[in-house]
């Protein structure tokens, strides 16, 4: 269960907004007084609410290791998000959290060779992690990162994944997109098979995000290349609502997953029904 501060709403800014995509912006916040709002780590989320306008839950896409601001990327898809993508610098908002269970950074995957696979925007929650791991990079091996999106266009976090994530040590990127596009020279193709095709060697402990088929049937192809899924990790954050486990819509079978999840174990989602 949640503590009761994470209840008490603070007040955010929206000091940088960058254009990822034709429908996705990253929203830089900070306190009034510069700083995060309140600690986290990563896979966490965090509600935000525009008084008058909504509130909704989001992941924080920027590290714990940088406490000068948060990061979340917000792809625009309904009222609240249409009215943030409409939002400008110096905007004030409500920010409360943490929510949910974090990737385990400083347990599992720490001195582990490491397979992040994403599709789409679910690449957002594990950048919190690649750049914890970044900022830490001596405690953890070889990071692949595997990144499919519909087309060049909405690739998030493209410009980083070129120039910034590659300059730390041992850390690849594989970049695919679903159909041919003109002067696109990358992989083409749904990222299961862009996974199987790279042969990884199955003793990566490996993290996934993102549409719920995409992560189906990437773990149909890990399970088919010997992948433990005991030693696999996802985060199903997109069903989260209050965050405390009172409003009963992100169950799935027993599990709430904003008190269980979001993040769970691969091999946890077997016990689950095919909702999820």
């Amino acid at each position: 269960m949640c503590k009761p501060d994470t209840l008490i709403p603070k007040t955010g800014i929206i000091t940088n907004i960058y254009k990822e995509t034709p429908d996705v912006k990253t929203f830089r916040v900070t306190t009034p007084s510069g700083g995060v709002a309140f600690p986290h780590m990563p896979g966490q989320c965090a509600m935000l609410s525009i008084p008058g306008v909504g509130e909704a839950m989001f992941s924080i896409a920027s590290s714990p290791t940088n406490q000068e601001y948060m990061d979340f990327s917000i792809k625009q898809a309904g009222v609240l998000t249409d009215w943030l993508h409409l939002a400008e610098t110096n905007q004030q908002l409500t920010i409360r959290g943490p929510y949910g269970k974090a990737f385990p950074v400083e347990e599992d995957l720490k001195g582990k060779d490491l397979l992040f696979i994403a599709g789409g925007i679910g690449i957002a929650p594990l950048r919190s992690v690649i750049n914890y791991v970044r900022d830490r990079r001596s405690n953890y091996g070889t990071v692949d990162i595997v990144y499919g999106a519909r087309s060049s266009e909405n690739l998030v976090y493209k410009k980083e994944m070129d120039n910034e994530w590659p300059k730390t040590g041992d850390i690849n990127i594989h970049i695919t997109i679903d159909q041919a596009e003109e002067n696109w020279t990358g992989n083409v193709g749904f990222v299961p098979n862009f996974v199987k095709s790279l042969g990884f060697s199955p003793d990566r402990t490996t993290i996934i995000c993102g549409p719920p088929i995409m992560i189906k049937f990437t773990l149909n192809a890990l399970e088919e290349l010997d992948f433990d899924l005991k030693r696999t990790f996802t985060t199903l954050e997109m069903r989260m609502k209050c965050g405390i486990g009172k409003c009963g819509r992100c169950n799935v079978g027993k599990k709430y997953v904003c008190i269980d999840g979001p993040v769970f174990r691969c091999d946890e989602l077997s016990e689950l029904p095919d909702e999820y």
